[in-house]
């Protein structure tokens, strides 16, 4: 492109139409935060320069934080939607459009929606709306409705026998990357305290102890054993197809090594230290949620994050059920003098190592050759929050 000469005698270079530049701004990399400016043409970094650009219509950032669009592993956002209220079940379509606002809105490019498939309690629309959950995602998908990308996480109950066909229906459709295996019994995994899960189920539905102790007892009668007929399929599925298979809420060493043992890379939200430990010895990463790190200790009585953060047994931080949680996460844990964290590699926890674990190697960080999904955020009062959004070079938020 041709160079210029401003009325002062200065040369620069404009912008064309196919080419972004934004200026001056606190750009967060790999390994620092450069005072400078990046260049974007075709959907992709293609220049990272130190201080402001000199090119007309450039992006001028005064000095806010130039990230790369986050990455959420997980989250089950989208079915709150699909029922904002108790008993009230909205449009599919309008909940997901719904949904992709919040996360566009929390700096989130890239979601896996996390979608159940099969349930432990007697919840048969469970069954019911999964596959219109996904047709609704490929169909606005694929019209340009969405603003974040949205690719399908699916999370597969082992306690119900309909889940190795359900599964099976779907995990050849293209928008479904990553499955995960979880047990939501109480007694075990996120729920291994009954007295605790006790308290917080007659708190939700207002039955007294004595009933919900009684429906526990049937629950675990009817549906303990299912998992060890429902699991091995599961697994098979994922490895047919080479998928990131993950292993949810690992409380005990035995959860990990059998998880090893059927070729798991990812412990996603362990309950336990004990649990995390062994994850990381046997290699795999660790998922853990931000609203834990946020609100400052588990919903469930569980291990704190800041506590797997303070021994190095976090990856990936996700969203789970609130899509800005990520980035409040990160500008906490650079915060936080008691974590040894710098923004640089606190950023990577909700960008490039999830964007890595779900087989997205184009994007999650600011590096040449990489994607140009990027977000504008400020920091006022502690509080982070996103002023633009870009999704391969293009403004969408």
């Amino acid at each position: 492109m041709l160079r210029q000469t401003n009325a002062e005698g200065e040369t620069f270079e404009p912008a064309g139409a196919d080419r972004l530049i934004l200026s001056n701004a606190r750009v967060v990399l790999s390994g620092h935060v450069l005072h400078g400016s990046i260049t974007v043409e075709g959907g992709v970094i293609t220049e990272i320069t130190e201080g402001p650009s000199t090119a007309v219509g450039a992006v001028d950032f005064a000095g806010d934080y130039l990230l790369p669009g986050l990455v959420d592993i997980h989250t089950d956002h989208f079915e709150k939607h699909l029922y904002p209220r108790a008993h009230v079940r909205w449009d599919f379509m309008r909940a997901a459009l719904a949904h992709d606002a919040q996360i566009i809105g929390g700096g989130v490019t890239t979601v896996f929606d996390s979608l159940c498939v099969g349930a432990t309690t007697d919840n048969p629309e469970r069954a019911e709306i999964l596959k219109p959950m996904i047709e609704a995602l490929e169909q606005a998908q694929s019209s340009g409705m969405l603003r974040a990308e949205h690719l399908v996480h699916l999370r597969c109950e082992l306690t119900d026998p309909v889940t190795p066909a359900l599964t099976a229906e779907h995990i050849g459709r293209d928008i479904v990357r990553v499955l995960s295996v979880m047990e939501h019994l109480p007694g075990i995994r996120q729920s291994r305290d009954i007295e605790a899960y006790v308290a917080r189920a007659c708190k939700s539905t207002g039955e007294s102890p004595e009933r919900v102790r009684e429906k526990i007892k049937v629950l675990v009668a009817d549906k303990s054993h299912i998992a060890a007929t429902t699991r091995p399929d599961i697994v098979a599925l994922a490895r047919a197809r080479s998928m990131p298979l993950m292993s949810h809420d690992d409380t005990d060493v035995a959860h990990i090594e059998e998880g090893v043992a059927e070729g798991v890379s990812i412990s996603e939200f362990p309950c336990s230290m004990e649990a995390a430990q062994a994850a990381r010895a046997a290699g795999m990463r660790i998922v853990a949620g931000a609203p834990n790190l946020v609100r400052g200790g588990s919903q469930s009585g569980n291990i704190a994050v800041r506590d797997l953060l303070a021994d190095k047994l976090v990856d990936i931080l996700a969203s789970d059920y609130v899509p800005r949680s990520m980035l409040d996460a990160a500008f906490l844990i650079a915060a936080d003098p008691g974590l040894d964290y710098d923004l640089p590699s606190a950023v990577a926890l909700v960008t490039r190592t999830p964007a890595l674990a779900g087989g997205l190697t184009d994007r999650g960080a600011i590096e040449m050759g990489l994607k140009a999904d990027l977000i504008r955020v400020d920091l006022q009062d502690g509080h982070p929050f996103v002023k633009s959004t870009w999704r391969s070079g293009h403004r969408v938020a």
